[in-house]
């Protein structure tokens, strides 16, 4: 480099070029600093100090160490080991410590020195064989802090005491009657916690009255009362896949509060009067009494909307009440359905976005609770209603709480993308030559929807990118409004609305709560919430806290459910995208699960990889050892997406690099062979019809565990 500023020693440096150099530099040293940063002071424990894992002796048996303390080695490994008092420790373990190796234990932190990589802890429980699921799920529960512990006397004593609870008759002067309306709520088959019923009537002019009807929990957990400051401590329910971890006791969840069909319910209404198109003409907010007339599930409403001039047999529909017919609510979802499909394109064009990541169900046994099988939720219409309606009821209780409360709302933000996060997708989609504009959550959307087209392997690449287009979004947060001085970052990114809350959940989020007592004060039904901006503001951030705990235990339950159905069930064998390379792995999304995982070269049959940049984009050259010595080894290039799909006349390995999705099976029987075949151990094989790439890697035998290119690990 010439630092005399000259290119030839003659041409000056003009000052716009001096400052283009200064800001590239900067830019430059921004993008490749490594901040780092020292803890001073621990302000507040969050953390639970618990952290599950495994028994060991010392290496050393000579040291004095050895005499007084095991190791505990935490199944998390952000987590330090830990010094365990022997005494702790079970009597046989240092005699018999391979007897112990698969026992999970809990292990809680008491101390760690400064001057010490090791931490101290006591040694709290014995929980079972590691990989069982009881086990596995009491270990995730106990290190995230979530309170599964039945609930006090003092709490069940708020309840109310006579039973069959109804509703008490001075409840009638004080809310709106509605039991004769056709009522009824719509919810996955399993749910117990029934939150919110809808309704819709058409009215003479060709408009529609609909209501969104949310239990009104606030009625039975009296401010202060044990029961209250237990359900702020827990703030919401903890879905597992085998159960529920309930904010509430379940008397209150599953049968007072929850809005059973042909039962009398107290609940809070919002109530529109909405033209065919979604324009809301006007609007009522108000307690009010409801009876359900019948229980519809996801399937039954998606039936009702497939089935749009076909009456539906009643065998294949839940018990309605004699008060309304069949038809009746089959056609008020229909009409509801017809609102909620305009408003959800008026959203989108108003600016919206929705990153929909892929979801893994189970089906479960009913006698062992082992998976049986799994397959991805599919979102269909059905939930999209119920959506739309739940979204405009949130947004119209969150402006009608903050007219009231300018400075004591409790509303929900979503800040923008992280900026650095997000000018990395933005730099790799340029490097991928894919037309993305980042510039908006409007223009993302757009581009997420308008950019593939809706064959097999472009859904699939347009899952890859949602999948990265997800990592730079901030997670979204309650907060109180006196405590923000800019309007501006009350915004809801994604939704692209400037005021947004919680109203619609109550049974199972304590920010619900909060926000029906504000909406009850601002309607005049009881004095103003006795809680300073500040103080609102602490249960805001705690609510976050185990929102964001719940969210993560929900992840870790999934992949512990689906690691037990692989090990019982395995080898499973999917197709996969690649999602990006390094130089010595590669990051796929297997598409049949919805599972990411990192796949290292050095754990695959290989001769040699190859890493390089072609032009911006990365390549990951992998080279497989033959089976048979006098075979060519099987090359294959892989490059994170792709634009298209490689030509059908050019079927060798190396130029097959486009649409990256592979299944690695193994040599199999003709009868087993994939479509395409596999007419030898180390073949690459390319599938005309769809563009796929079969390989079967050398001595990788029928049903031996390995590891394949989808990136699970099959039967480790």
């Amino acid at each position: 480099m010439n630092l005399s500023g000259r290119e030839d020693g003659d041409a000056p440096v003009t000052k716009d070029e001096t400052t283009c150099i200064s800001q590239d530099t900067r830019a430059l040293s921004e993008k490749s600093l490594q901040r780092s940063a020292k803890v001073v002071y621990i302000l507040e424990k969050k953390h639970s100090r618990a952290a599950t894992g495994f028994l060991k002796l010392l290496a050393d048996k000579n040291s004095e160490l050895f005499r007084k303390y095991a190791l505990f080695s935490p199944s998390d490994h952000r987590v330090p080991r830990i010094y365990v008092p022997l005494k702790d420790c079970p009597q046989d373990f240092v005699a018999r410590p391979k007897d112990y190796a698969n026992t999970l234990f809990i292990c809680r932190i008491v101390d760690w020195k400064e001057d010490c990589n090791f931490a101290l802890g006591q040694l709290a429980k014995s929980l079972g064989q590691a990989g069982e699921i009881e086990p596995e799920t009491e270990g995730i529960l106990t290190e995230y802090g979530v309170d599964f512990s039945d609930f006090s006397s003092e709490v069940l004593e708020c309840l109310p005491q006579g039973l069959p609870w109804t509703v008490p008759p001075e409840e009638f002067s004080k809310r709106r009657d509605l039991r004769k309306d056709c009522i009824f709520t719509i919810d996955p088959s399993t749910a117990r916690d029934l939150d919110d019923a809808l309704s819709c009537k058409p009215l003479a002019d060709g408009n529609f009255k609909v209501g969104v009807h949310i239990a009104d929990v606030s009625y039975f957990v009296p401010e202060g009362s044990d029961l209250d400051k237990v359900a702020a401590e827990r703030a919401t329910s903890v879905y597992l896949v085998q159960k529920v971890v309930p904010m509430l006791p379940r008397l209150l969840c599953e049968e007072l509060c929850s809005l059973n069909p042909m039962s009398d319910k107290l609940t809070f209404s919002v109530i529109w009067t909405l033209t065919p198109e979604g324009k809301i003409l006007d609007e009522w907010f108000g307690r009010t009494i409801i009876r359900s007339c019948t229980k519809l599930s996801y399937e039954h409403a998606q039936s009702m909307i497939e089935s749009s001039t076909e009456k539906i047999p009643a065998k294949e529909l839940p018990p309605i009440s004699p008060e309304h017919s069949s038809e009746e609510v089959h056609q008020a979802v229909l009409n509801l359905h017809g609102i909620a499909k305009q408003l959800r394109q008026q959203r989108f064009v108003d600016g919206a976005l929705r990153l929909d990541q892929l979801k893994l169900a189970f089906t479960l046994d009913h006698e062992t609770g082992l998976p049986q099988g799994c397959h991805i939720y599919e979102y269909r219409e059905s939930n999209k209603l119920v959506e739309e309606f739940m979204l405009l009821a949130n947004m119209a209780v969150a402006h009608k709480i903050h007219r009231a409360f300018p400075e004591q709302a409790l509303l929900r933000r979503h800040p923008p993308p992280q900026t650095r996060m997000l000018s990395d997708l933005v730099e790799f989609c340029d490097q991928m030559g894919l037309p993305v504009d980042f510039s908006s959550a409007g223009a993302l959307n757009k581009s997420l929807t308008q950019t593939f087209g809706d064959d097999k392997y472009s859904l699939a690449r347009k899952e890859v990118l949602t999948n990265m287009c997800s990592r730079p979004m901030q997670m979204a947060l309650y907060f109180c409004s006196g405590l923000l001085q800019d309007p501006a970052q009350f915004r809801h990114y994604a939704l692209n609305v400037p005021l947004y809350t919680h109203f619609t959940s109550p049974i199972r989020r304590f920010a619900d709560v909060l926000v029906h007592r504000l909406l009850a004060a601002a309607l005049g039904y009881r004095e103003r919430l006795d809680m300073a901006p500040d103080t609102l503001q602490k249960q805001a951030d705690h609510c976050n806290d185990r929102r964001m705990a719940s969210k993560r235990v929900q992840e870790l339950s999934t992949s512990l459910f689906f690691a037990v159905l692989v090990k019982e069930s395995g080898p499973l064998e999917s197709e996969a995208m690649v999602m990006g390379v390094l130089k010595q792995a590669f990051d796929v999304l297997v598409l049949r699960y919805g599972v990411q995982k990192r796949i290292y070269c050095n754990a695959l049959a290989l001769r040699s990889h190859h890493f390089q940049k072609v032009g911006k984009k990365p390549e990951l050259t992998l080279v497989w050892e033959p089976e048979d010595m006098e075979q060519e080894p099987a090359q294959q290039v892989r490059t994170p997406l792709c634009p298209s799909p490689p030509s059908p006349d050019d079927p060798s390995p190396a130029s097959c690099g486009a649409p990256h999705s592979f299944i690695c099976v193994p040599w199999a029987p003709p009868a087993l062979q994939p479509p395409g075949g596999v007419s030898g151990p180390s073949q690459l094989t390319q599938t005309p019809s769809c563009g796929s790439c079969f390989l079967a890697p050398p001595s990788l035998p029928w049903g031996q565990p390995q590891w394949r290119e989808e990136g699970l690990c099959l039967s480790r």
